[in-house]
C-alpha cells in the first residue's frame, strides 16, 4: 500500500497502437552458460580486485590521460554489489545509465566534477535493483488505481471495515474490487468473510472479492448486475454455488479451473485509456518504492496483444517507464493457440524493443490443455491425453521462429510430460538453442530438475507457497511441504533460477515477502513450511531476485550486479536487509531507487528527488479514499 505521490502536470500522451520501439538490442539467444561454468569463471578471476573498479570506457579515458567524470556519486554507504570480485564498497559512481566505478569514498569521490550530483547515503545499505522474474505488471497496471488491497490486513473485521469504507466512497455504477494478493491464512480468524458479512458491509454497491485463484465472492448487488440466475451455467472445471432454492449465493469456485473467476472479473467496467496510463505509472512507482527496477511480464488471462500492451508502449515512448519490462505474449483462445501465436508472430519478434521495454518470447500459457492449475484446495488436475499433440504443435512453430518460451508448470506429473514434448521437438541433447523457462515448479522431482539442466532450461520460482502453504500441507503433508519447491536442489543441479511473485492475484507483489519466505521458510500466516536445511541465506536469496532473474532473460551482462559497465539500477534501503530481524524483512522499502542512473523513487531524506506523478484517477480510487493506506 502506498501513499499518493505529488502530481505531475504533464498531459497524457496520445494513443499509439505500437507496443514498443523497433530498435533491437543484443540478441536474447546468447549461448546458455550453466551456473557451474559461471562459478568457475568467477573463481578464475577472483584475485583481480582493483579499487576503485572502473567501467571499460572509463578505463580507456584514463589511459588517454582524461579523468572520467561521474554524473552521480553515492557515498558514505554500505554497497552490496553481488560482484564476487568486489563484493562490498562504500561508494558508487554513475555515468550515463551505467555504473562507472565502485570502491571506497575517497577514491570514488575523485570521479566527481563540477556538475556531479553527490548523494550522501548516511550509512544505508545499497543493493542492485530487484527484478521480479514472473509477474503480471502490464495487466495490473490497467486497473491498479481501482483495486482495494487487503495485503497486510490481519483480521476479517478489518477487511470488512475497509470494504465498507470503500463502498461508501464508490459512486454508482462503479465496483468495489479486491483482486487477490492476500490469503485467508493471514487473518487471525483463519477464514474469509462470509457472504452475509459481505452483503452487510456493502448492501448497495457491487463487490467482487477474489481469493487467490480458488474462489470469488460476489455480494447480492454484484449478482444482480451481472445477471447470475438459477440457470447461469458454469464453465467446465468451475462451480457456481446455489442455495436450497436453487439461487446463486455469490460464491464462485474453481474446481480447479479459474476460468469462471477471471472471466467474471473481465466483465467489470475498466478504466479509460488515459486513466490506464495514470494507473500504470502509479503501479510502477508502487514497485519502485520497494526497490524493484525490472520485471518479466508473463502475460495473463484476458491480456490481449497488442491492445493491452499499448499503455506501456505509450509510456515508454514518452520516457515515463520507471522499471525495465521484458514481456511475453500469451494465447487467449482455447483450441486456437497455434493460430494465436501465428498471428502474434506477424506483429512482433523476440528482441524487439530496447533496454526499457523488450519482447522476450511466448508464454506462460502455450496450450490450454497444458494448464495444471495451482489450486491446492482441489486435487491435482490430470492433463488431457490431447495435451502432447497440442503443445507439440505450438513448440514446433516457436522453434521454427526461434522464439524463447516459458511454460506454466506446477506439478511433477505435468512437468515430466512437458519435458517429453520439449525433447520430442528439440532433441534430447543438452543446450537447446531456443531458451525456455519452467514457471512455478512447486513439486518438480530431482530427475526432472536434472533433465531441465541437461536441456539448458531455466526455472522461475515464486512465493505462492507463502500464500497457500497451509492448504498444500493439509492435502499433501508436512514432509512434501518441506521441499516445495526444491530450490536448493535446483541450484545444486546448476539450473539458473530466478525469483518472482506471480503477482498480483495468486500472490502479492511484495518482493520482500518472497525473500522472507525463502530465508525463513514461513508462510504469510506464520506457518513454518521449510526446515532450515531447505532455506536460503539472505545473500543467496537476494541473488535469485537480481542475478538469477537477469539470467532468465539473458540480461545478466547488463544487470543483476553493481559492477562497472552494468546498468545503474539500484535501491537504497530504509533498513539493512542483511542485519534487520527476519520478521521485518516483508516491511522493507527503498528510500532511493534508480533505473539507469535516473531517480525513479525518493523518500525520507531523498524525498526531494522523488519525481512527480500525475494525480490519481479515478476520483474514487482506494489510493485517494484512504482504504489502501497502511
Amino acid at each position: 500500500m502506498e501513499s499518493t505521490p505529488s502530481p505531475d502536470p504533464s498531459p497524457t500522451p496520445a494513443r499509439d497502437p505500437s507496443p514498443a520501439p523497433s530498435r533491437t538490442p543484443t540478441s536474447p539467444h546468447t549461448p546458455h552458460t550453466t551456473r557451474r561454468q559461471t562459478l568457475a569463471a568467477l573463481a578464475a578471476t577472483a584475485a583481480t580486485a582493483a579499487v576503485p573498479v572502473l567501467a571499460p570506457g572509463a578505463a580507456s579515458a584514463r589511459d588517454r590521460g582524461e579523468r572520467p567524470v561521474a554524473d552521480t556519486v553515492l557515498h558514505s554507504g554500505r554497497v552490496t554489489t553481488l560482484d564476487p570480485r568486489h563484493p562490498e564498497a562504500t561508494a558508487l559512481a554513475v555515468r550515463g545509465d551505467r555504473v562507472l566505478a565502485v570502491g571506497p569514498d575517497a577514491r570514488i569521490r575523485r570521479l566527481a566534477g563540477d556538475h556531479t550530483r553527490l548523494i550522501d547515503l548516511r550509512g544505508r545499505r545499497v543493493i542492485p535493483g530487484l527484478t521480479d522474474s514472473h509477474t503480471h505488471l502490464i495487466r495490473q497496471g490497467l486497473s491498479y488505481t481501482q483495486e482495494l488491497s487487503l495485503a497486510g490486513v490481519r483480521s476479517v473485521a478489518e477487511a470488512l471495515r475497509l470494504i465498507r469504507h470503500q463502498a461508501e466512497h464508490t459512486p454508482p455504477p462503479q465496483w468495489v474490487r479486491v483482486v487477490g494478493g492476500f490469503t485467508r491464512h493471514q487473518f487471525t480468524d483463519g477464514r474469509l468473510p462470509t457472504l452475509a458479512e459481505l452483503n452487510a458491509a456493502a448492501p448497495d454497491r457491487p463487490v467482487f472479492l477474489l481469493h487467490l485463484y480458488d474462489r470469488a465472492l460476489l455480494n447480492r448487488t454484484a449478482l444482480r448486475i451481472l445477471g447470475f440466475t438459477k440457470s447461469t451455467p458454469a464453465p467446465p472445471g468451475s462451480e457456481i454455488e446455489h442455495d436450497a432454492a436453487g439461487n446463486p449465493t455469490g460464491l464462485l469456485i474453481a474446481r480447479p479451473s479459474a476460468t469462471l473467476l477471471y472471466s467474471t472479473l473481465a466483465r467489470l467496467p475498466g478504466l479509460s485509456p488515459a486513466d490506464q496510463s495514470v494507473s500504470t505509472r502509479h503501479y510502477l512507482r508502487h514497485l519502485n518504492a520497494r526497490g524493484v527496477t525490472g520485471v518479466m511480464d508473463a502475460g495473463g488471462g484476458h491480456q490481449t496483444f497488442p491492445d493491452d500492451y499499448d499503455v506501456v508502449g505509450r509510456l515508454h515512448r514518452a520516457g515515463q517507464l520507471t522499471a525495465r519490462i521484458g514481456y511475453h505474449v500469451f494465447t487467449q483462445r482455447p483450441g486456437d493457440e497455434l493460430a494465436d501465436f501465428r498471428r502474434m508472430a506477424d506483429l512482433v519478434s523476440p528482441g524487439d524493443g530496447d533496454g526499457m521495454l523488450r519482447m522476450l518470447g511466448a508464454g506462460e500459457m502455450l496450450a490450454y490443455s497444458a494448464a495444471d492449475f495451482e489450486n491446492f484446495e482441489e486435487p491435482r488436475p490430470r492433463l488431457p491425453d490431447t495435451m502432447e499433440d497440442q503443445l507439440r504443435g505450438v513448440l514446433a512453430f516457436l522453434g521454427e521462429r526461434r522464439w524463447p518460451f516459458r511454460l506454466h508448470a506446477t506439478y511433477e506429473e505435468s512437468i515430466k510430460r512437458f519435458l517429453d514434448v520439449i525433447e520430442d521437438v528439440h532433441g534430447r541433447g543438452g543446450g537447446l538453442d531456443v531458451p525456455f523457462i519452467l514457471d512455478h515448479a512447486e513439486t518438480i522431482s530431482a530427475r526432472s530438475i536434472d533433465r531441465v539442466a541437461r536441456l539448458g532450461g531455466r526455472i522461475a520460482v515464486q512465493h505462492r507457497m507463502a500464500f497457500q502453504g497451509e492448504t498444500f500441507m493439509a492435502r499433501y503433508g508436512a514432509a512434501a511441504t518441506a521441499h516445495t519447491p526444491p530450490v536448493r536442489r535446483m541450484l545444486r543441479a546448476g539450473v539458473p533460477v530466478g525469483l518472482g511473485t506471480d503477482a498480483t492475484r495468486v500472490a502479492s507483489d511484495n518482493v520482500w515477502r518472497a525473500l522472507h519466505w525463502l530465508v525463513t521458510g514461513r508462510s504469510v500466516g506464520g506457518q513454518v513450511l521449510h526446515p532450515p536445511e531447505h532455506r536460503l541465506d539472505r545473500i543467496t536469496a537476494l541473488r535469485l531476485l537480481t542475478q538469477g532473474s537477469a539470467a532468465l532473460a539473458d540480461e545478466d551482462r547488463d544487470k543483476g550486479t553493481l559492477s562497472p559497465g552494468r546498468y545503474a539500477d539500484l535501491a537504497v534501503l530504509r533498513e539493512d536487509y542483511l542485519t534487520v530481524p527476519a520478521e521485518r524483512i516483508p516491511e522493507m522499502a527503498s528510500v532511493l531507487t534508480m533505473v539507469g542512473g535516473r531517480v525513479v523513487h525518493g523518500a525520507a531524506e531523498h524525498a526531494a528527488l522523488n519525481p512527480p506523478l500525475p494525480p490519481v484517477r479515478p476520483s474514487y480510487s482506494p489510493l485517494l479514499t484512504g482504504a489502501n493506506a497502511p
